[in-house]
């Protein structure tokens, strides 16, 4: 049996977990979610706890039981809890804005880029020194990390001076610059 499918996950006080059929819907203090899973799976309340468990012993009904335990136990986790993701904007005249529901950005084009933000996310802007500090929440995993990933996608760290949007944390490998021609 999959280590990670078995494991129960507790129900939090406060939060209610739904299933029909295969529609599993998770509400919270944070909000709702709601989550159509495979036909391999099953679930189960029982005591305070969600239990996850497969119809068949397939390699991959085993890969998808796995998979559809950590799915709404992320969903328990985001209607409590929720998440984020932080990103740092680097560079000379390199700025970060919220304006209504766009996220407007200085990143060295002729242009500003502006950034639309979906439903269910939440953009914030703050000033460290020189650093813009930009903090993506919501309650759907899955939907803050999209987030986060493209707007890093909108000016990746580049390698020689470090420029450039970066997760909160990550190390960039630096390469060294031309040198001169020593003839």
């Amino acid at each position: 049996m999959s280590r990670v499918g078995r494991r129960p996950i507790p129900i939090p006080e406060g939060v209610k977990v739904v299933t029909e059929g295969q529609k599993v819907t998770v509400t919270g203090p944070k909000g709702k979610l709601e989550r159509e899973l495979h036909n391999a799976v099953r679930v189960d309340i029982e005591e305070g706890q969600v239990l996850v468990r497969r119809l068949s012993d397939d390699r991959a009904d085993k890969a998808l039981h796995g998979l559809s335990r950590t799915l709404v136990a992320n969903m328990v986790y985001g209607v409590t809890e929720a998440y984020e993701k932080v990103l740092e904007v680097h560079g000379v005249g390199y700025r970060a804005s919220v304006q209504g529901r766009k996220l407007v950005l200085q990143l060295g084009f002729s242009r500003a880029v502006e950034y639309e933000c979906r439903d269910g996310v939440e953009v914030g802007v703050e000033r460290q020194r020189q650093l813009h500090i930009v903090t993506v929440r919501g309650i759907d995993k899955e939907l803050v990390g999209q987030t986060a990933a493209e707007i890093r996608a909108l000016k990746r760290p580049e390698p020689y001076k470090g420029t450039g949007i970066r997760y909160r944390g990550e190390q960039i490998r630096r390469k060294a610059g031309k040198t001169g021609a020593t003839a």
